[in-house]
């Protein structure tokens, strides 16, 4: 019988009504109480390492519940973190960068209604999340509505329905069905596990719309180390903010070129204002990765180093499936 580390952030799956709405406000221990079956295939012990709506998880956040898993490795088969759906993929792909080559699950889940509802998909959410990390499978992946999920490929598409997370450019790893673990992609090679401790919050993220006004870029100069910028289609930036992306490479600031479009990823070689970019400046790319991938592992590689080189290998290093190009 496998013994499980219950981590829990609170969120939905720990809320009850209030006057001003839902809010976080139960305990480990209620939450597995509300999924007795687990005895029969797993021994938990519990955490509260926080007790959030997910709106409010910070980086600070993300470091903390790595050094919980990193304290308690040696110790547990596996860890299931009970997290707000609002943030999860951003957490599910930060952690995957903060402890990687796991021979142990990190499995995150949630619900989109709290567990001590009639209707609600929290206890098969949990139920299935015990199962999956007691089933000796390894990585960091989100498990919701029967869904296993690569903690670098989860996005939230849906506010409201129980299958609320897709994975984006990638199978699913697993489906639990009937209580059975379905796999389809087979295992990563274990490896011992590498924590990180450090990530940058010197990280920006600008969308670009039609018609924004020039100075919007030169005005991330001085407010962030990297910036991703969330172009259209494959790729490319306007005549317009040329000179301004000029002045961010010339003060040695890490920039990152993704989509605003969810599949398929970006490829900057396709169109002129997407070429040029890679010919003039040798900008860094996001490719298929989500957009929660790119920050989180921007940030961390940020945090480990200042030197552009090394910025680029770790960036371009695929982990946990999140890169594929």
């Amino acid at each position: 019988m496998k013994n499980i580390l219950l981590i829990a952030t609170g969120g939905t799956i720990a809320s009850r009504k209030t006057q001003d709405g839902l809010a976080p406000s139960l305990t480990p221990q209620e939450l597995l109480a509300r999924v007795p079956a687990a005895r029969e295939f797993c021994r938990v012990d519990t955490v509260q390492a926080m007790n959030l709506d997910s709106t409010n998880i910070t980086p600070d956040h993300w470091l903390r519940l790595a050094g919980i898993i990193e304290e308690n490795y040696p110790r547990y088969d596996g860890f299931v973190l009970c997290h707000g759906t609002d943030t999860m993929a951003y957490t599910a792909a930060a952690l995957s960068y903060l402890v990687r080559g796991t021979r142990k699950p990190i499995v995150l889940t949630g619900s989109q209604k709290p567990i001590d509802q009639e209707d609600t998909d929290a206890r098969t959410n949990l139920l299935d999340s015990l199962r999956f990390a007691s089933a000796a499978e390894s990585g960091v992946c989100i498990v919701f509505e029967g869904h296993v999920i690569a903690g670098t490929r989860a996005h939230k598409t849906r506010s409201k329905s129980y299958n609320a997370f897709t994975s984006i450019n990638f199978p699913d790893l697993a489906n639990i069905r009937d209580g059975r673990v379905v796999r389809y992609i087979p295992c990563a090679q274990p490896e011992e596990p590498r924590f990180s401790h450090t990530l940058s919050r010197r990280v920006m993220l600008l969308k670009l719309i039609p018609g924004m006004p020039a100075g919007v870029l030169a005005s991330m100069q001085d407010r962030c180390d990297g910036l991703i910028i969330e172009s259209y289609g494959v790729g490319g930036i306007p005549d317009l903010y040329l000179d301004e992306l000029d002045q961010l490479v010339s003060a040695g600031k890490t920039v990152v070129m993704s989509t605003q479009v969810a599949q398929e990823g970006s490829d900057l070689s396709v169109y002129q204002v997407g070429h040029r970019l890679k010919e003039r400046y040798g900008l860094l790319e996001s490719y298929d990765m989500t957009l929660e991938s790119t920050v989180t592992k921007l940030m961390w590689a940020l945090g480990q180093s200042a030197v552009p080189e090394t910025i680029r290998r770790l960036f371009m290093t695929p982990i946990n499936y999140d890169l594929l190009f």
